[in-house]
């Protein structure tokens, strides 16, 4: 298994690793070579599961991850330490704690129902992301994570959130805390590595050139035609051959910059 050594970190910050994205996609390129060499030559889908179980060699568990909030449920949890973590028994519909040793990571199962299967991916990868990148952080007795309970602080447990999955377009304004980098991190390696930019960026070429479109970027509201293509045609396309969902797929094509959003000023 390959782990990022960052060259820069900032250690003021609990050690958080300096990164341009291109390093983040370098490093999931690596990891790809070393683990599935195929996926660099043809377009294909990564599973998830296995990637975490035999590369990374975690243990992998599937919950009803307890939140207070409901509208920022927790998709994903990953363990760099032992902590303990609340969750919803429904079969007795109670909450308890659940010890969790370290080295876990924990897919809720609301990313895990039928249909969500791209959404569960990329939220595996997005641990992944956490676990091989921010081991400097979270196995130092970090702790900005707060357990759901009364129990106060629990360190080296990463809570993943819905606005922090699928979520590579950032903050558009670039200023971001460390906590923010580190899930940006994150998602972008999870980009890398179900999407990699050696057969993303010639497929979605080659997609465009059969469809007639030669020039980059499409720009949205432009043409209804081209804007369903780039919408909603080509994103569902890439997400049935990389197995990752519309959205991760069209935050993808913003980033490589084959769709430009036109933001309304304010």
């Amino acid at each position: 298994m390959i782990t990022l050594k960052p060259s820069r970190v900032d250690y003021r910050n609990n050690n958080t690793p300096i990164l341009y994205d291109r390093e983040i996609n370098e490093f999931a390129h690596a990891v790809l070579e070393d683990y599935k060499p195929n996926l660099l030559q043809e377009p294909g889908a990564l599973n998830f599961q296995l990637f975490l179980e035999s590369y990374l060699g975690v243990t992998l568990i599937f919950k009803d991850i307890y939140n207070e909030d409901p509208k920022k449920p927790i998709f994903g949890v990953t363990a760099f330490r032992d902590g303990i973590l609340k969750v919803f028994d429904r079969e007795n519909e109670r909450t308890l704690m659940m010890p969790v040793p370290k080295n876990t990571i924990i897919i809720d199962n609301f990313v895990m129902q039928s249909g969500r299967e791209g959404l569960a991916a990329f939220t595996g990868f997005h641990e992944a992301g956490h676990f091989l990148i921010h081991q400097g952080v979270y196995r130092t007795g970090y702790k900005d994570q707060t357990v759901l309970s009364d129990e106060g602080k629990v360190s080296g447990m990463v809570y993943c959130r819905r606005d922090t999955v699928e979520n590579m377009s950032g903050n558009r304004s670039g200023v971001r805390t460390p906590k923010q980098w580190r899930e940006h991190h994150a998602d972008h390696f999870a980009a890398s590595l179900a999407m990699p930019n050696a057969t993303f960026i010639p497929f979605v070429n080659d997609y465009l050139f059969e469809h007639s479109i030669f020039k980059r970027p499409i720009i949205l509201g432009q043409d209804s035609d081209t804007d369903i293509l780039a919408k909603e045609l080509l994103p569902e396309y890439i997400s049935e051959v990389y197995g990752v969902s519309k959205r991760a797929a069209f935050i993808k094509l913003v980033k490589c910059e084959f769709i430009e959003r036109v933001y309304e000023k304010a």
